[in-house]
């Protein structure tokens, strides 16, 4: 009765709402009028006079990139330095000192990467003013270029013969000031009306029943977690982020924190089938992603139910939230690794072996699954590209995708985009494996320790963010390396992707014939899933071998670790 109260309402709840939201979305970012504009329209104007932009002058794919290039790394530097000073300037009335270089460092590309990272604890190391000015903006902004590029694949795609790819700055607007600015305000409201904190008073010294002290963190949780969640950063104002009862104290705040994660994720799918002019298409890939979610539900909700016989079969409750149960606990971890959010409200530490793996495939095939925002669909339209290119070799026919011809230049940059978080992943494990900076950090040993650094470079490759918090990462080691595997897990995509968006651009629609490929059937939604799982899981099995299956058979033997 747990798993059926808790999972259904939620699932339903987001194939009701979903193909609406999705259809809003895509009014947005094509341009078209909606209910917000009346509202918006005018601060969107101000905002292109303010910054030079000149909104109808369209960008190839090269001037796309340099500018979303461009913008990020200013965030980083503004970010960075914010980070560096925040000791010295206001909103700062626990007088928290600056981070070191390296945390700084690690933090700032974590949030402009749309990872959010934590290498520190968010009420100890960060003033109000570094969580509003500087982790906030980069909620928003982040997100919003992930719809961006996610919006530029898709014109390339559709468009015939054009070098134009959009505008990045007017995407960027757009997304910000009409998806996620107005569903992070109505979060908000609703968070803090289930008891989330939002003020910007001191931490309250308090007595406890037994008579010692203890301080309440305070300050502005409610509007920075609406856009963690929103925009699928993660990024818990607390230390243990959604575990936290300021953070997430009721049932109904878990399971409004929750269906935000996979809110806009999910309701891309349909804004794709808008943009192409094909529902269908849009349901494939809907699909497709949720059977991949079932499946990893299933397999996490019975390894946690059923323990081995030597335990006495008894459910796994350390570490979970035991407040809205072990369900609760198992369907946010499916849910925050499949869309790349990163944030928890359990320990995934604590997770079960095949529960702890199932977290870490949704992970490692690319974040896939629904997917980051914006940047879960432009990964899975990797895939479908790579899809219909292995299919048309098959058959002996030239492959087409939505009418465009697939050649050799799309396959060289979809598996640059396959293999470039697959070098970090891996190649990065082995490095901290073998040297004493590597595994000094590390609390437990065997396969279980192994799985610790693996899922560690995982979410940082594929720019999720959640850990298993086994681990000390705040070392100068794991936050540089960390560091460098985000911005290859972020922009050693994003390059890729807007490279076919330019190439698909330029190139004619060939009608539909008798001999077109269909992308819109069950038989594709089948070819689909398994490429996802031979080119993007089977690259990691040997890892996984000696991790999490090494540990449930030798806990089936009662060995821990």
């Amino acid at each position: 009765m747990e798993i059926l109260s808790t999972v259904l309402p939620f699932i339903f709840s987001l194939i009701i709402i979903a193909p609406f939201s999705g259809n809003y979305i895509y009014k947005v970012l094509d341009g078209q009028k909606h209910f917000m504009l009346p509202i918006f329209g005018k601060p969107e104007k101000g905002i292109y006079k303010l910054a030079s932009v000149n909104p109808s002058q369209s960008m190839d794919w090269k001037s796309y990139c340099s500018a979303l290039l461009m913008f990020n790394f200013l965030g980083f530097v503004i970010l960075f330095i914010l980070l560096l000073t925040q000791q010295w300037l206001p909103l700062n009335p626990q007088h928290v000192s600056n981070m070191s270089w390296h945390t700084a460092f690690n933090t700032s590309i974590s949030f402009v990467t749309n990872t959010n990272w934590q290498s520190y604890a968010g009420e100890t190391g960060l003033s109000y003013l570094s969580q509003m000015a500087g982790l906030s903006v980069q909620n928003f902004v982040s997100a919003a270029t992930g719809i961006a590029v996610f919006t530029a694949l898709v014109r390339g795609i559709t468009g015939q013969t054009v070098k134009s790819i959009g505008n990045f700055w007017v995407d960027l607007t757009r997304s910000v000031l009409y998806i996620l600015l107005p569903l992070s305000i109505i979060w908000a409201v609703l968070l803090a009306g289930e008891g989330v904190v939002q003020n910007i008073h001191p931490y309250v010294e308090a007595t406890t029943l037994e008579g010692a002290n203890q301080i309440i963190p305070q300050g502005p949780a409610a509007s920075q977690i609406a856009i963690k969640q929103l925009g699928t950063n993660g990024g818990g104002f607390f230390n243990t982020n959604s575990a936290h009862p300021m953070e997430n104290p009721t049932p109904f705040s878990n399971f409004l924190e929750l269906f935000a994660i996979l809110l806009i994720p999910v309701s891309l799918t349909f804004t794709y089938g808008k943009m192409v002019k094909s529902s269908k298409q849009g349901w494939t890939i809907f699909t497709a992603m949720f059977i991949l979610f079932s499946a990893g539900l299933v397999i996490s909700l019975y390894s946690e139910y059923q323990s081995p016989e030597i335990w006495e079969n008894i459910s796994y409750m350390e570490g979970k939230e035991t407040r809205n149960g072990i369900a609760a606990s198992v369907l946010w971890s499916e849910a925050t690794t499949a869309a790349s959010s990163g944030s928890v409200n359990a320990m995934h530490d604590s997770l079960s072996p095949l529960s702890g793996m199932v977290a870490m495939i949704n992970i490692m095939i690319g974040e896939v699954i629904f997917g980051g925002v914006g940047a879960g669909m432009y990964g899975m339209i990797i895939f479908v590209i790579l899809t219909v290119f292995i299919a048309g070799l098959m058959v002996g026919r030239t492959p087409e995708f939505l009418g465009k011809k697939i050649e050799t230049f799309e396959i060289k940059m979809c598996m640059l985009a396959v293999l470039a978080p697959a070098i970090v992943i891996l190649i990065f494990s082995a490095i901290a494996c073998c040297i004493p900076a590597g595994l000094s950090g590390l609390n437990n040993a065997g396969p279980h320790g192994l799985s610790e650094i693996l899922y560690a470079f995982s979410s940082a490759a594929g720019n999720n963010g959640s850990a298993f918090a086994g681990l000390n990462v705040n070392t100068i080691f794991y936050n540089v390396l960390t560091a460098a595997g985000m911005l290859t897990g972020r922009f050693g995509i994003i390059i890729p992707v807007l490279a076919i968006a330019g190439n698909m651009g330029q190139k004619k629609i060939t009608p539909v014939s008798q001999g077109t490929f269909r992308t819109d059937s069950w038989l594709f939604v089948a070819l689909l899933i398994t490429i996802i799982l031979i080119v993007g899981g089977l690259t990691f099995f040997p890892a996984l071998s000696l991790g999490p299956v090494a540990e449930y058979f030798l806990l089936q033997n009662g060995t821990l670790f």
